[in-house]
């Protein structure tokens, strides 16, 4: 594609139009060599729709032009396949020799996060938390890597017809849609969020999306002259007044008209705000001005005034909404703000970023930020979930008062809970009842837009309770309760942890300190960014169970492989009759003997039949059918086993089986009994592999509040 100094030029010509200003000769010569570099590191290869491959970084960073970020990005935009695609010919040495660290940095964050599948639809929950905690952590290096990849993801979803393969297709679509449409709405990039999505929505609903754009175009004509006419009516007005002011015309893109038909259940004839114009003005105080005006000319709906400059959304979002019913008796939304707060509203976290030659700089009061790195953390230690991000990123907000005016941000459906742990952890912890609007409120009240709000702390408080996850709507919240019962019970679960390692370095037969030496455990350590004690931790509290650190460390790898071996050579009995191999046995159902029990043959109508040696039916039968039985050693068989399980009340047995799936634990079957309100007890059949894994199985469910005792039936 690029062969000549002409090509090259006018491509910097086409990010300076982009850019709106001329670039100083550096930044020329920078780009440049980046292009010429590309060149080398995608020669060669070709995109499915039979174009160079270089052509898709330089579309790339034509998108970042037009978002006005700075020369950097563009480099980085530029080369960011290199070092994926180049098959060796450019790296992350040259590249930082190149062009300097920050440059480097931004590629390698870019890389990794296009090396990720995000994850989607229906893959193992602790896969979707590595995945998306790797996002995050590339992501958070340098805030202009979520820009370059915005911006590969919004061309390659442009471009997304040339590939053939279907599955991939929606695969791209439904990740763009679930992560990155998502991030840019948080990050209140709102040119880049509404295209992918009605892109992403194109290849997940084809017909819907054909049918929303035919319906959009069937009244077209009618709705532009209509949108002509308010415009020119309120141009006169604002005339009149002497103000300054850009009047626009806006429509809804189609996602956004389809999921409102979905949410709220109406036909696309009923939805009333299909159009509506934007003003923007000089100054905040004549955006007051404005509404007046406005307000005049037309009726005012009730209830669809919101004022979104003097309590902001959390991404920064900056205008005033307003809905008047017009001449034709339609619903018609305005929006007012200022040139600043348009370019917040169009460009987000980007409208941030200072221009500097050479370098940026960002203004990291965002709050998306700082969660972003509480995310990071949180996911990393198991207080938050995926799920919990995911709500994070899509969910609705309401706003808040504390007493003295401040502005609080929380989800939507958000409780006195949350609000308290919102303005600080320890009066979380303390939370003692509430006030809303200056009336005693219960914890579970859901808060509204404008209420003010007062917590009573307790201060001989022990702390939070667990029932109070069951209230907080928050993500936040509920993390910061789990982090306090973890941190209460840490010295417990580092001693169960200590318990799970010893286990386990007599079974691989090394000590300790090998053991938590080893290159699988370090690469844990460092790949989740904790240290020693907290994996430790989560092995005392099951994040990592005792089979998942075997399974890390690769014995469980190396025991299948013996099984398969000793399997080809010959079959085997699972035990050892009188020193010899017997395949024709049973195993008695009174006692349900698992490997690592005590074990006896006897001998019977139905043939041998294996007990536990101290089974009651054994006592008092004759030596001459007993006979000695030994467990073999590669034993992967399943062995049902029954346990009996006493809890203070009924309502504990749905969330002790969820608990017991959520553990992977399998209940092949249970009953219970209910002996009065407060005495329950459960008899459990488990599926076990060993004594050992039993054990393990009963302490799980021992360690579960409100389980008074576990034994063995």
């Amino acid at each position: 594609m690029v062969t000549t100094e002409t090509t090259k030029m006018e491509i910097i010509q086409e990010f300076e139009r982009l850019l709106g200003r001329k670039l100083e000769e550096p930044a020329i010569q920078k780009l440049e060599k980046a292009i010429q570099l590309a060149e080398i590191a995608y020669e060669g290869l070709y995109r499915k729709s039979g174009e160079p491959f270089i052509s898709h970084p330089i579309e790339v960073a034509k998108i970042v032009a037009d978002l006005k970020l700075d020369v950097d990005s563009l480099v980085a935009a530029i080369l960011h396949d290199a070092i994926e695609d180049s098959s060796g010919r450019v790296t992350y040495e040259m590249i930082e020799k190149e062009f300097g660290k920050d440059i480097a940095l931004i590629v390698d964050g870019v890389t990794k996060v296009s090396r990720i599948n995000a994850p989607v639809g229906n893959i193992e929950q602790k896969k979707k938390v590595e995945t998306i905690q790797k996002m995050l952590f590339a992501m958070a290096e340098d805030v202009r890597v979520i820009f370059v990849k915005l911006a590969d993801r919004l061309h390659n979803m442009r471009t997304i017809d040339f590939v053939e393969d279907e599955e991939k297709r929606r695969y791209k679509a439904m990740e763009t849609l679930e992560v990155y449409a998502p991030i840019a709405h948080k990050l209140g990039i709102n040119v880049i969020r509404s295209e992918l999505e009605d892109l992403s929505f194109k290849v997940l609903h084809y017909d819907e999306y054909q049918r929303i754009k035919n319906l959009v175009a069937q009244k077209k004509v009618e709705r532009e002259e209509r949108l002509t006419n308010y415009i020119q009516q309120l141009q006169s007005a604002l005339q009149e007044h002497d103000i300054d002011a850009f009047v626009e015309g806006r429509y809804k893109h189609y996602y956004s008209i389809w999921n409102k038909m979905i949410r709220k259940g109406r036909d696309f004839n009923e939805l009333y705000d299909l159009l509506g114009m934007r003003i923007i003005v000089t100054d905040v105080t004549t955006c007051y001005t404005v509404v007046g005006i406005i307000h005049s000319l037309w009726v005012p709906l009730p209830g669809r005034f919101k004022d979104y400059i003097a309590t902001p959304k959390s991404n920064g979002y900056r205008s005033i909404h307003t809905t008047v019913v017009t001449q034709f008796g339609e619903p018609l939304e305005i929006q007012i703000r200022d040139q600043q707060m348009h370019e917040e509203a169009e460009y987000g976290l980007i409208a941030h970023w200072a221009y500097k030659e050479g370098h940026g700089t960002i203004d990291m009061k965002q709050e998306w930020l700082v969660r972003l790195a509480e995310w990071r953390k949180e996911l990393s230690q198991g207080y938050a979930s995926l799920d919990d991000l995911k709500r994070e990123l899509q969910m609705s907000e309401v706003f808040v008062l504390t007493p003295k005016g401040e502005i609080i941000h929380l989800p939507y459906g958000a409780t006195p809970i949350d609000f308290a742990y919102a303005v600080h952890t320890e009066i979380g912890h303390h939370y003692g009842g509430a006030r809303v609007n200056g009336k005693i409120v219960p914890i579970d009240h859901q808060l509204s837009n404008g209420d003010v709000v007062e917590i009573i702390v307790n201060k001989v408080s022990p702390g939070p309770s667990l029932d109070w996850l069951r209230y907080a709507k928050s993500p936040r919240t509920k993390a910061k309760i789990k982090r306090f019962f973890k941190e209460k019970e840490k010295e417990q679960l580092l001693e169960r942890g200590k318990d799970v390692l010893r286990r386990v370095a007599k079974k691989i037969n090394i000590s300790i300190d090998e053991l938590l030496q080893s290159q699988e455990i370090q690469k844990y350590q460092s790949m989740h960014q904790i240290d020693e004690e907290e994996f430790t931790t989560r092995l005392g509290d099951k994040s990592i169970t005792q089979e998942e650190l075997l399974i890390m460390l690769g014995y469980k790898e190396q025991q299948k492989k013996k099984v398969e071996q000793k399997k080809k050579r010959s079959p085997t009995s699972m035990v050892l009759v009188d020193g010899l191999e017997t395949l024709d046995i049973l195993f008695a159902k009174c006692c349900n003997p698992i490997p690592g029990d005590s074990i006896v043959g006897v001998s019977s109508k139905r043939g041998l039949v294996i007990h536990r040696s101290n089974c009651r039916n054994v006592i008092g039968v004759g030596n001459d059918r007993k006979f000695p039985a030994l467990w073999r050693s590669d034993i992967t068989s399943q062995f049902g086993v029954v346990l009996k399980m006493e809890i203070d009340r009924k309502e504990r047995v749905p969330d002790i089986l969820s608990r017991a799936i959520e553990q992977k634990i399998e209940v092949r079957n249970f009953k219970f009994e209910t002996i009065d309100y407060d005495f329950v007890i459960i008899s459990m059949n488990v599926a076990v592999r060993s004594l050992e894994e039993f054990k393990e199985v009963i302490y799980f469910f021992s360690s579960i509040p409100g389980v008074r005792k576990v034994v063995r039936s």
